[in-house]
């Protein structure tokens, strides 16, 4: 197989922002901010023959039927050109409770890296359970899974746009 990227945490400054700025109800206090930096872990797969990274979640949530989260992960992606990676839910969360991406798949190009964000990947979770069923993750738990696929371009492609920041970024350059 072939080697195309390596995962990293964002600095301690970048996550504790876009926690603060993703859940503003809750007080942080720098001391809990650093404990769970601290306790972030980078995405594995679980098996060798696992074709996805496991992104374990940093801090535990409870949602019930129709309440959605933002997942801060803490983590970046340095991929080579060439290759994507491809953020999914793990199968059985969706399966068991109908736990879903938002955006479905997120897509973390290469060049999302050398944002001004630092490449902070994040996601956002529902929880669609149509029978009632409440979700309940505990910090260290693996929430979703990101597969690196190579991609191509079309023969007359003149793409020389810089990218700078996340979502809606590469419709301004």
């Amino acid at each position: 197989m072939e080697r195309v990227a390596k995962f990293y945490k964002v600095s301690f400054e970048r996550f504790a922002e876009d926690l603060r700025a993703a859940a503003p109800d809750k007080t942080w206090t720098d001391e809990a901010l650093r404990g769970i930096y601290e306790g972030i872990k980078l995405p594995l797969r679980a098996t060798e023959g696992s074709a996805g990274y496991d992104f374990y979640l940093p801090y535990g949530f409870k949602l019930a039927p129709g309440e959605g989260i933002k997942i801060v992960t803490g983590i970046r992606a340095r991929i080579s050109p060439g290759w994507v990676l491809m953020n999914v839910p793990k199968s059985g969360l969706g399966f068991k409770f109908r736990l879903q991406m938002d955006n479905t798949v997120g897509v973390i190009d290469s060049d999302y890296y050398n944002s001004d964000n630092e490449g902070h990947i994040m996601a956002k979770l529902t929880n669609d359970s149509r029978s009632g069923k409440v979700v309940e993750l505990a910090a260290g738990k693996a929430f979703m899974q990101g597969l690196f696929l190579p991609f191509g371009i079309t023969e007359d492609d003149a793409a020389t746009g810089v990218r700078n920041g996340g979502f809606g970024s590469t419709e301004k350059a």
